[in-house]
């Protein structure tokens, strides 16, 4: 532990507790990252005893005081300092009531305040200080649980959980992070006490799910919170997904694993929260869509619009940002299909031009998705469906480049159209506006002011206008 020591934020904070005459320690996630070889910027300092006495006196030794946080019901303290996430908190014991989401807080020592920690790699502390320090405290065998790459509760797993149900979140959320599996004891625990997250504010439950959306490869995740219980009591829809229902021998894809691999593959790709979601939610009206055809077999006509209307529902339970990220999401879902039915059929100007002229500017991450939707088991469809993928991206970039559609801004405004006829604003002037762009979508006419001023004329005149002024041709 001497070249972790060496750290000067250590050995600053290991002077200010010899002032004082306080033990402090490392514990919890840092030390885990350290010895796993992961970046961390975030560190938990265990003070015995005053903990944010040292806090204050760290800060006046580094001259940061103005950016000390101090909350007192939990005698826990926060200091951004020099790019360093540090929280001080004094040794304590935890306990919960059986629906209570606030801990009772008494003062602890040392191993109480090991006991209550989530999990035993998280128990793990090294001393900063005085007589302990450089001591390496592992009092659950968090070190041979690293090395294993298992999550296990360093006490009764079903006290743990039952303490504080996120902790069930976070176990999930670890193994999805680290790679790690779940130690069967925890895990049976996890299911027995699934039923328990309900008592969880929504905001720490979306909080811990967005950190499994966001890992590597989120499928693990995903697939232990559907094993375990947890997904239903607070996302349903997505649970929903699961299972194979046959009729006639015909059996639909089980769409809960289709979306996870898509998450998958979209992962590789990009670390894009929101993408991540649009991708997750793709599907996620398939459900209450799904009708037998007696010709066709399964079908889901209409999931994406529907699709685009749930988001709005998810995202304001999940406490979801209620803003552009979430219409982006929104957008994505609705159009998840278009580049699919571009691929599948033969590629029009036309068709192109409103994929562009719908999406703008995310007709990137549209494309990144729905090539990732591509997972079917068939390796020369799989092909197939690539080539054409490719073809209608090189279609894309010709039409852009040719007729500028993405985030598409019309070449005559209304008010042109009210100059132009002497007319107050009225439907006509709508007729003329949607029947430019359709025109410009269409190719009927190029995308520029003087061509669309021209149709204009011929638009008004067939609603009976009469031209009253000529404006300004050139292009805006």
């Amino acid at each position: 532990m001497e070249k972790l020591l060496n750290n000067s934020v250590f050995k600053l904070v290991g002077e200010a507790a010899d002032e004082i005459n306080v033990e402090s320690y490392i514990i919890g996630g840092y030390v885990r990252d350290y010895l796993l070889g992961r970046h961390s910027k975030d560190i938990d300092i265990l003070v015995i005893g005053r903990g944010i006495e040292l806090a204050k006196n760290f800060a006046r030794m580094v001259d940061c005081s103005g950016n000390l946080t101090v909350y007192k019901n939990f005698q826990t303290a926060f200091l951004h300092w020099e790019g360093w996430d540090i929280e001080f908190v004094g040794a304590r014991k935890e306990s919960y009531r059986s629906n209570s989401r606030k801990p009772i807080v008494e003062d602890g020592t040392l191993i109480d305040d090991q006991k209550r920690r989530d999990f035993t790699i998280n128990a793990l502390a090294v001393g900063l200080n005085g007589n302990i320090k450089g001591v390496f405290l592992d009092p659950f065998n968090g070190m041979k649980d690293l090395k294993s790459k298992i999550i296990r509760t360093p006490l009764d797993p079903l006290s743990t959980f039952s303490d504080d149900p996120l902790r069930m979140m976070r176990a999930v959320r670890f193994a999805a992070q680290l790679n790690f599996e779940i130690h069967p004891d925890s895990f049976k625990a996890i299911s027995e006490m699934a039923h328990r997250i309900n008592i969880v504010s929504i905001e720490r439950i979306t909080d811990e799910f967005n950190k499994i959306i966001a890992s590597c490869k989120p499928s693990k995740g995903l697939e232990l919170l559907r094993e375990s219980g947890l997904l239903k009591y607070f996302f349903k829809e997505l649970d929903d997904l699961y299972g194979v229902e046959v009729k006639d021998g015909k059996a639909h894809k089980d769409n809960f694993y289709h979306t996870l691999k898509v998450l998958d593959n979209i992962a590789e790709k990009t670390d894009n929260l929101w993408l991540r979601w649009a991708v997750l939610l793709h599907d996620i009206a398939k459900p209450v869509t799904k009708k037998w055809d007696n010709n066709t077999g399964w079908t889901f006509h209409g999931h994406e619009y529907l699709g685009s209307k749930m988001v709005k529902q998810i995202f304001k339970r999940l406490k979801l940002p209620q803003n552009e990220k979430m219409k982006y999401v929104q957008k994505l879902v609705l159009l998840h299909l278009r580049p699919i039915a571009l691929v599948t059929n033969q590629v029009t100007d036309s068709a192109i031009r409103r994929l562009l002229f719908d999406a703008g500017d995310d007709i990137d991450d549209l494309m990144m998705l729905c090539k990732a939707d591509i997972t079917s088991e068939n390796p020369e469809k799989v092909k197939k469906y690539l080539e054409n993928f490719e073809k209608v991206k090189e279609k894309l970039k010709e039409i852009e480049e040719k007729d500028r559609i993405r985030n598409w801004q019309p070449p005559v405004t209304g008010n042109d159209i009210m100059r132009s006829f002497n007319i107050l604003p009225c439907k006509e002037v709508g007729i003329i506006k949607n029947a430019i762009r359709e025109a410009i979508l269409d190719g009927i006419i190029p995308n520029n002011r003087k061509e669309a001023l021209k149709f204009m004329f011929k638009e008004g005149k067939k609603l009976g206008l009469e031209p009253f002024e000529e404006p300004d041709n050139t292009d805006r």
